[in-house]
């Protein structure tokens, strides 16, 4: 199912005062965006300082989410967007050095700019905290309001479901008494082509066996058209379906089966159809059962 969620965090501890004055107060950030998908697919997007947390937060993950195709990502940005960070004493004494000794071997390599140092000391100050007690629970923190999400989206998607299954319960409704009417006519139609074959014979042929012709047709007729057995399998799956929503829990896969056999029952019931009724609620009853496949497909 969709959702977003994103959580933010400060330094796991105070900063110390060399921090504090290099610049402006870094923070971490975790966002977790879902979309459906039938299987669980997730996507890191760590910076580099922290991808050693990856396998712990794909552990967080699987073991809470089943399906969806997740994207995580994780960052470190200072607490203001126009902060300049500036080099402390240390690391230019140090830059200076590296440079000296590349010049020594690389007489035409380039001087460091004033962009590269600016850089390389943001680096710095970024490097100094310390997150490693803060990237998991900030993550369990994020995808507690993913979750959240997700149930929320679940309860309209279960509504949605059961509103299409009153449906389908109406649409095999209307069909079931309709095969009685069908027979009828169709015995009907038997007896007045009989009727006029004998009106173009010498009528020796005995009305009896004409009005036993007409009946047998029509029972054979009836056995070809008959959707009975279609119409309990139809109720008997949404029945189960209805249960299992309302129930809750990991149904997801338990409820793409059931699809596939409404769908099932639905093209017997529009390949046994002998009047365009039936034909027309086969299709009504497919368009409602795929817009059912595809939401049940989001549903863990």
């Amino acid at each position: 199912m969709t959702g977003y969620a994103s959580a933010q965090h400060g330094a796991a501890t105070p900063p110390t005062e060399a921090e504090s004055r290099s610049a402006a107060s870094s923070q971490l950030g975790i966002e977790i965006r879902s979309v459906n998908s039938r299987f669980l697919d997730l996507t890191f997007r760590l910076s580099e300082e922290l991808r050693p947390f990856e396998p712990a937060l794909r552990e967080l993950l699987t073991g809470k989410l089943k399906r969806g195709k997740v994207e995580v990502r994780a960052f470190i940005e200072s607490g203001s967007a126009t902060a300049v960070s500036e080099p402390s004493p240390r690391l230019m004494q140090r830059l200076n050095t590296v440079q000296d000794s590349i010049k020594a071997w690389l007489p035409q390599a380039q001087p460091l700019s004033m962009a590269d140092i600016l850089r390389l000391a943001a680096s710095e100050q970024t490097g100094t905290r310390d997150w490693s007690e803060d990237v998991v629970p900030l993550a369990e923190q994020a995808l507690k309001a993913l979750l959240a999400a997700r149930q929320r989206e679940g309860e309209r998607l279960a509504s949605m479901l059961l509103e299409r299954i009153a449906q389908l319960r109406t649409l095999a409704q209307q069909a079931g008494p309709l095969v009685p009417q069908l027979v009828e006519q169709q015995r009907q139609r038997f007896l007045e082509r009989w009727k006029e074959a004998m009106a173009l014979t010498d009528g020796s042929t005995l009305p009896e066996a004409a009005q036993d012709r007409a009946l047998t047709e029509a029972t054979a007729f009836a056995i070809r058209i008959d959707v009975a057995e279609e119409i309990t399998r139809l109720d008997s799956h949404l029945t189960e379906l209805e249960r299992l929503i309302k129930k809750g829990g990991e149904i997801g896969k338990r409820l793409d089966f059931l699809i596939q056999e409404l769908h099932r029952e639905a093209n017997t019931l529009g390949s046994k159809s002998a009047a365009l009724e039936l034909t027309h609620i086969s299709v009504d009853m497919k368009v409602l059962i795929e817009q059912m496949r595809e939401q049940v497909q989001n549903i863990e």
